[in-house]
């Protein structure tokens, strides 16, 4: 049984298969992929494209979603093992991922990290005991990782572009200011599907306090070995941007002060300008821009460029809807 926990852990055939299914659902959007079939979504954090992408990708396939607030609208969950449970959690997710199996076709899985122990967070806990205890396939609708909106996210260049070969394109993922520190998710799934795709990447951040894990930098080095393309790390935001045809803008704390923020908050604060502006967009390739959502504009990006024709951060939203339907198309055909 295969789940889509990463992309990493698909082939790259496999992953091609998903967006060229994810395109034909996006031109007949009606489907009976999922008749008679149902997927249980557990979000653990809150949502607005996941929650209403999937949901409406499962009714569009003839499917049913039922949505789990666990804590909320759905008791507490234990995830360790030999723990007493005397406190918050009711049940143990042994038992709630084997039920939920005998009940759904499909389980999706929205836990983000912990922000207390990045050694702890980056083993991906929550979604790993449900892969190993669920006995239907599970999906990752954002943990430490954000698979579903890679797929989104490469869908959305190869339109633009008007190609599925992005081999040879200058991608910078570029990191940019935000008042909180944020989750790593989303750059480390962007570095992924980049270097996955064969372009060649540039990690811009302000220092090596900001590097991603080892593991997904790891990642992006096989991809390149794999794939072709290249991978280099940069601060130095003007060479970065020179000749880009692709800026991906994230925001995401700083690893070495996982959990303890207020040291890192004074650095994050001086680098305000690595917003995504005009100016450094008019360094690019005539370059195309893109943010997963949400995005505070005049912090992240501002007006100018999020409102540019060069801005596909709304198509790459709406292609979220066409991917999922593809992945969950693919995990019920297993049989």
């Amino acid at each position: 049984m295969q789940h889509f926990l990463n992309t990493q852990d698909w082939t790259r055939a496999e992953l091609d298969a998903l967006l060229t299914q994810a395109a034909l659902f996006k031109r007949n959007p009606i489907g009976d992929a999922l008749k008679g079939k149902s997927i249980a979504l557990l979000f653990f954090n809150p949502s607005l494209r996941t929650r209403t992408s999937f949901e409406l990708g499962a009714f569009q396939l003839g499917g049913h979603a039922v949505v789990l607030q666990p804590g909320k609208d759905a008791w507490p969950i234990e995830f360790d093992f030999g723990t007493v449970m005397d406190g918050e959690a009711e049940e143990h997710v042994a038992e709630v991922a084997r039920v939920l199996g005998r009940y759904v076709d499909l389980v999706g899985v929205r836990a983000f990290p912990k922000f207390v122990d990045w050694s702890v967070d980056r083993e991906d806990r929550v979604l790993r005991a449900f892969a190993e205890h669920s006995p239907v396939p599970v999906i990752n609708m954002e943990t430490i990782t954000h698979p579903c909106q890679e797929l989104a996210h490469a869908m959305a260049l190869q339109e633009h572009f008007g190609t599925t070969d992005l081999r040879g394109r200058k991608y910078v993922l570029t990191w940019t200011y935000h008042p909180k520190p944020l989750n790593t998710a989303v750059a480390n799934s962007a570095l992924t599907i980049a270097t996955r795709m064969g372009m060649d990447v540039t990690l811009l951040c302000p220092t090596e306090d900001y590097l991603l894990d080892e593991r997904y930098l790891g990642w992006a080095k096989q991809n390149v070995a794999e794939n072709g393309g290249s991978f280099a790390v940069s601060h130095d935001i003007a060479a970065a941007y020179a000749g880009a045809d692709i800026v991906y803008a994230k925001s995401w704390g700083a690893l070495p002060f996982f959990g303890n923020w207020a040291p890192e908050k004074p650095i994050r604060d001086q680098h305000r300008h690595f917003i995504v502006d005009e100016a450094k967009m008019a360094l690019t390739n005539d370059g195309v821009f893109s943010h997963c959502l949400p995005l505070r504009r005049n912090v992240k990006a501002t007006d100018a460029v999020m409102d540019s024709k060069h801005c596909i951060a709304i198509e790459e939203a709406e292609n979220r809807l066409h991917v999922q339907k593809a992945v969950m198309a693919a995990l019920i055909a297993q049989g």
